[in-house]
This record gives C-alpha cells, structure tokens and sequence, in this order.
C-alpha cells in the first residue's frame, strides 16, 4: 500500500502546492523534471505543444516551449513560444522556473517540484507562486492562469510516467 499523502497546502492569494506521493526514486522524477519534453509529457492543461533545447543542468539553464492557449479558452494568442529559465536547481530535491513569453512587462511568475525521498518513492510537491509578479499583471486580476486541480492532474500524469500503475499485489 502506498504511504499516505502530505495534506495540500491551501491556496493562498499568490501561491498553489499541491503534493502525490509517486512510486520511483527522486532520480528518476528529477530526470522527468529537467527534460524539456518531460515537461511537454506530463502537461495536463494542453497548453504545452513541444519544446525545443537540451536537458538542464544547472540554474540559468533555459529552453523554449511551444505554447497554445487555446485549451484553457481565456485569451486568444494562438500559437506562440516562451523561454523557461531555471532559477533554482539541486539535483533529485528542488526545480523551479520563470516563463518569459511576448508579453512586457514579463508577468514573473515561478512554477516547480520538491521532491523528498519517502517510503516506497518520492513525495512530489509541484507549486504555482505568482507573489512576486510584476504590478501591472497584478492589476489586471487574471491569476492564478493554472488551476490547483491542473497541478494536481499534472502530478498525476508525472506518476503514471515514471512509475506506471500496478496492483501492489502484482509482480
């Protein structure tokens, strides 16, 4: 049986955590975590088409992302590329990002992973924190843009790629 989950933190004005307790090693969530496709994979708003650029290995790192709005249905950009630049970066523990996109002033917010190693896994805690956005995104009211209930879809579709779904009684 797998250990129980962390209770979710509750939303606040400017930040979403939510948290899944997955069945692999935090090496191998990580691995997922710095794959630009690995973001594309496990996307569960369908906003992320593609991603172009290498594996990221340290803070500072970037890649580009393929973005379509259309699958939230709130503003028609069409298609369009953002530049994700790692801020922080500790291997098999911590992963966060900024978005860099067309719009100016750029909007400043962060999403990313804790992982710590639990029984059985890892626990994953993916958060949404848009605190520090710049004033004028702020005055226009329109966040949080991904939902809570998307992040937790997101960890959902992480677990069923690192660890695919087994009956603890199957071999």
């Amino acid at each position: 049986m797998a250990a129980p989950q962390t209770p979710d933190v509750p939303a606040t004005a400017s930040r979403i955590e939510v948290s899944r307790t997955v069945r692999a090693a935090p090496a191998a969530v990580f691995a997922v975590l710095t794959d630009p496709q690995g973001h594309v994979a496990i996307d569960s708003s369908g906003m992320l088409m593609g991603a172009a650029g290498e594996r990221v290995t340290a803070a500072g790192d970037t890649f580009v992302v393929h973005m379509d709005r259309e699958a939230l249905g709130d503003v028609p950009l069409g298609e369009y590329d953002v530049t994700v630049t790692i801020r922080d970066y500790e291997p098999d523990r911590l992963i966060s990002w900024s978005v860099l996109g067309k719009v100016r002033p750029p909007i400043g917010h962060v999403y990313g992973y804790r992982l710590s190693p639990v029984d059985g896994g890892t626990e994953v805690v993916s958060f949404y924190d848009w605190s520090d956005i710049h004033p004028e995104w702020r005055a226009r009211d329109i966040f949080p843009v991904i939902s809570e209930a998307s992040l937790k879809a997101t960890l959902g579709i992480l677990a069923r790629t690192v660890a695919p779904y087994r009956r603890d009684n199957d071999a």
